[in-house]
């Protein structure tokens, strides 16, 4: 049996900022925008090229917004996906590394692995409770 991850939930306090931060700002896709009352509405939204989405909205959770954290989005070249997202006006923070990639103990480095190890290079963007 297959077990796949199609959809994370994450609780926000601003639902159009929300979309428009991740479409118009991150570039990811609106696949959804669904609001049958005022009680309950479900924006769905997917990173481009990804099989999992991410859904917001009202009347979804009672999770505290910005209590979700540590959404990982992979990327082919970090670098490229960096200054596309800082042209779009994202604060991001610089990449970094793993130091020690083979007795990994949390320690990071500035900069991009040189060596370029799968899972060692990261970044992240503002929390926010959007």
């Amino acid at each position: 049996m297959d077990y796949k991850l199609e959809v994370v939930v994450i609780p926000v306090r601003d639902v159009d900022r929300s979309l428009a931060s991740y479409t118009q700002r991150c570039g990811f896709d609106l696949d959804t925008d669904y609001q049958p009352n005022e009680g309950f509405r479900v924006m769905q939204i997917t990173p481009p090229g990804s099989a999992c989405s991410l859904q917001m909205g009202i009347g979804l959770t009672d999770a505290e917004p910005g209590s979700s954290r540590n959404v990982i989005v992979p990327v082919d070249n970090i670098e490229a996906a960096r200054e596309a997202l800082v042209s779009r006006g994202v604060s991001i923070d610089n990449i970094r590394h793993r130091a020690s990639i083979e007795d990994w103990q949390g320690d990071t480095s500035p900069s991009p692995d040189l060596e370029r190890h799968d899972r060692g290079t990261h970044t992240r963007t503002e929390r926010s409770t959007t």
